[in-house]
């Protein structure tokens, strides 16, 4: 004797198939995906019929929803081999890791080029420092009075070799 009557059973199939074709053309609930629960959720039938049972004896049943639950598999599978995404989270999620991959891209170039402009930093510090200490070594030479002046462009210097 069956749990429900073939007048129910033909019934919830109907729903189910109603529900499939919703689901299929991207009329996703608010909190729903294309999934077997948002199908069951949508036609109103307990999630467990479209998954095979236990018998007592161990062996398995087929579920009495089963074969739509792989028909809508097939269909869902052949519309993403297709191109088409019925989910619009799942393209979402897609775009998403792209965007991800760009920026972290993005972020390792950043760190590459902040890494080299430090290195470009310190070298232009270091340079500086030894021009200062050598101005301020000629400052005191000068200062010291053991350097000459050199004469002006122009003027005939100290001893002349001609």
């Amino acid at each position: 004797m069956p749990r429900i009557s073939t007048e129910s059973r033909v019934r919830n199939e109907e729903a189910i198939r109603a529900a499939m074709d919703r689901l299929l053309r991207g009329e996703l609930p608010p909190s729903g995906r294309c999934d077997i629960k948002t199908l069951a959720t949508e036609a109103g039938v307990p999630r467990t019929g479209f998954y095979a049972k236990r018998n007592r004896d161990g062996s398995e049943r087929r579920g009495p929803y089963q074969h739509l639950a792989e028909e809508f598999d097939r269909r869902l599978k052949s519309l993403r081999d297709g191109g088409a995404v019925p989910d619009p989270r799942d393209g979402q999620i897609a775009r998403l890791k792209e965007a991800n991959a760009t920026l972290q891209g993005r972020v390792r170039a950043r760190d590459e080029e902040i890494t080299v402009l430090k290195t470009f930093r310190q070298r232009a510090l270091s340079q500086i420092a030894a021009q200062d200490a050598e101005l301020q070594r000629l400052r005191r030479q000068r200062e010291s009075g053991t350097v000459r002046r050199l004469p002006k462009p122009g003027q005939a210097p100290f001893g002349s070799c001609s």
